[in-house]
This record gives C-alpha cells, structure tokens and sequence, in this order.
C-alpha cells in the first residue's frame, strides 16, 4: 500500500501512491465514506473521484475529511475553476481526461500532483515542452493501448503513464509491466451494481484483488 502523501504533495508522484487508481462515479455523496474505506481496506488508498456527477465535489470533500489513509484526488477535471474547487474541497491530485494552456496553467498553480491527459505523441511532446513529465494516457485501449506506448518508450523515455480507458484485471499486468507506466486507472473494482447495493465488502475484494496486481 502506498503512503499518504506528506505535508507538501507536490513533490510526490501521483503515478507512485499505488499501482492500481479506482476512478469513482457517484450517484451519491453519502456512498463516498464507506466506498472509501473499502477501497483503503483493500489496499488502495489512492481514490480519484470524477466530476461527472452532482456528487463528485461532495464525495472529494467527504473523504478528505473523514477517511483516515485515504488520499482522494479529483477527476475529469475540465475548467480552471474545477481545479480550484478540487483543491478547497481537498483534493490531493487532480487528473484530467485532456488539457488546454489555460487548464495546465491551473493545475500547474494548484500545488498538488496533476495528471494531464494526452492521447497522440504530439500531445506528449507539447507538455514535456512545458516541463511535464507525467500524464494520463486516455483512452488507453481505444489510443492504441500497450503498442501505442511501447512505441512512446523509444522516442520519449521521459514521459510517465498513467493508462486510464477500457483496462480491467485481465490487461492490467500488460500495462503496468511497461517501463513508462508508473499506475493504471479503472473502475472495475468499484462497479455500479455493488455501490448501489451498498456492497462494500466486495468492493473491498475487488480492491485487494487489483492492489495485488503489481507483484
């Protein structure tokens, strides 16, 4: 299990808090606690909660609050503004399904860890431009998947990975074996059908299944 990161995060990895990032959806805020503390349970403490829902600030601002071992980051973040009602609400880390100037900008003055995500080799090169070395890769499989970023691995050695986007137990390993992969995003231990059901103790499974993935 990773360590929460310390009193500064910025000088943390993102893509080194575990191998294995559930990306939450929430229909309800009130599900945030104990899903989180299923997942920590399990052995990932890493949680990336996505603003796709009402419940997606709430949920951040729950866990922060509440789950001790918990580091709960902030996901499709989209808007300069997001960034920083991530970071009040105290998100940890802050992932992107893309980037602009002005949301990079953002994150990069938010002083916590950022995952931009690119998907063409052109997007890559524009942010190590920008000194940034770490991304997400989405959506992995439909971008090309393992070939795509073995191919990356030559030319552009020093972009980091987090692949998110059609990965689940049966290709994580393939993922996480690359050298420029550092974690892998999924949601396939965090399924729908258990949060509504209120299933935390199979969510914890699910987790200490993937949290074993990296060994």
């Amino acid at each position: 299990m990773a360590s929460p990161l310390p009193s500064s995060p910025s000088a943390v990895s993102v893509l080194d808090l575990a191998p294995v990032v559930p990306v939450v959806v929430l229909q309800e805020a009130a599900d945030a606690v104990p899903l989180a503390r299923a997942l920590v349970a399990g052995g990932l403490p890493a949680i990336e909660v996505t603003l796709r829902t009402p419940a997606g600030l709430g949920a951040i601002r729950a866990i922060a609050a509440e789950v001790a071992g918990a580091v709960a980051g902030a996901g499709t973040v989209i808007t300069p503004r997001q960034v920083t009602e991530c970071v009040a609400a105290g998100a940890r880390f802050l992932v992107s399904p893309g980037w602009t100037d002005a949301l990079l900008a953002a994150m990069q003055a938010s002083g916590v860890p950022f995952l931009p995500g690119v998907s063409t080799t052109s997007e890559v090169v524009a942010l190590l431009e920008r000194g940034v070395r770490e991304m997400k890769f989405f959506p992995a499989q439909a971008a090309g998947g393992t070939a795509y970023l073995k191919s990356l691995a030559g030319p552009l050695p020093q972009a980091r990975f987090c692949p998110t986007g059609g990965i689940g137990p049966a290709n994580a390993p393939e993922y996480l074996a690359l050298p420029n992969v550092g974690c892998v995003g999924g949601t396939w231990m965090v399924p729908q059908d258990a949060i509504a059901a209120k299933d935390w103790t199979r969510i914890e499974r699910l987790a200490r299944q993937a949290a074993a993935l990296e060994s």
